[in-house]
């Protein structure tokens, strides 16, 4: 069985694609949502690492630039920068992903990118 993943996600304009998203645990984000500001913000994230995709939900995500993050939020601070996408995102849930779908393989000897190019044994 996967894990649930829960994001939230800010979009600064709802006609641009861009999209910032954050990592939370569900139950502590509810609770902080609900009034609870209280709980530490270490305890809501999973990670104080901002995830940026300029595709909307179907891009990839990357780390934003200082320089983005002052243009959108006007601060480059993570703990401020967090605390906005908490306020004004939206949650999003979805199933993690499963041992059973995914490449068992060791992350540092590569990526799983198969080359079907047919060279065979020449040109090693």
């Amino acid at each position: 069985m996967p894990k649930t993943l829960t994001k939230v996600i800010y979009k600064p304009d709802s006609q641009s694609t861009d999209e910032y998203t954050v990592i939370v645990n569900p139950a502590e984000f509810k609770k902080w949502k609900d009034g609870g500001i209280t709980i530490p913000l270490a305890e809501v994230v999973d990670s104080f690492s901002i995830f940026h995709s300029g595709q909307g939900s179907q891009g990839i995500l990357g780390k934003p630039s200082k320089q983005q993050l002052d243009t959108v939020f006007g601060t480059n601070k993570d703990v401020d920068v967090v605390t906005i996408i908490l306020k004004k995102g939206k949650e999003q849930s979805s199933d993690g992903i499963s041992s059973q779908t995914s490449f068992s393989m060791n992350q540092s000897r590569g990526s799983a990118v198969v080359d079907s190019r047919g060279k065979g044994l020449n040109g090693i």
